[in-house]
């Protein structure tokens, strides 16, 4: 996708993650503000034909070909796109605590234990300073946890994430409130696995 850039409809109903997130929540998180950045991205970018052609992933990867006055704006608001279009597609109501086939295979040699992945990208989460994201990602082949602040993205860091959790107060906050340690646990529980496994299968084949 190319500007103008488009919201991307839920791909499950706004009280369909209860009880772990509410409807409010999602109503807000993804009407409002996920919203508000594809808005002011392509308010930017109608000022920029020559970057009307480049895709999500490239405004993030080729930052050097965006203009010095716009970077920045361009770097958080196709951020916040990003990041909220894989929080969201990462999610799903079925309670599949588990990866399984490769994906399961991978985790456990990196980190030992699926266990202890969900403790490393917890912990990552949880003390995330401020707003951000906890991720999984791959690099050189192999799955790795880190954390970025605000909409930084991890493409732009030329790795590629395969799931992210959402820790600005918005993703948590009007069910939470100040219980991010509890959102996270209860995050876990909505994980979309097969969309996450067949995130890595695609990747690992190219």
């Amino acid at each position: 996708m190319t500007y103008p850039f488009e919201v991307e409809v839920l791909p499950y109903g706004y009280a369909d993650l209860s009880p772990y997130l509410d409807a409010d929540i999602l109503h807000y998180h993804h009407d409002k503000h996920y919203a508000t950045y594809v808005e002011k991205l392509n308010e930017i970018l109608k000022n920029y034909p020559n970057l009307q052609n480049m895709t999500l992933d490239e405004l993030l990867i080729k930052t050097e070909e965006l203009p010095n006055e716009a970077k920045t704006a361009i770097k958080n608001n196709a951020g916040g796109v990003y990041n909220h279009e894989l929080y969201f597609s990462c999610m799903n109501n079925n309670e599949k605590e588990m990866p399984t086939d490769q994906l399961a295979l991978a985790l456990n040699a990196a980190f030992g234990s699926i266990d202890q992945f969900k403790a490393e990208l917890g912990s990552a989460a949880i003390n995330q300073f401020g707003s951000g994201y906890a991720w999984l990602i791959l690099s050189n082949g192999k799955p790795e946890v880190i954390a970025t602040p605000n909409q930084d993205t991890p493409i732009s860091l030329t790795v590629t994430p395969l799931l992210c959790i959402d820790v600005w107060e918005h993703a948590y906050y009007l069910q939470y409130q100040n219980r991010r340690a509890d959102y996270v646990k209860n995050w876990f529980n909505l994980i979309n696995w097969d969309f996450v496994g067949a995130r890595y299968m695609s990747l690992m084949r190219k």
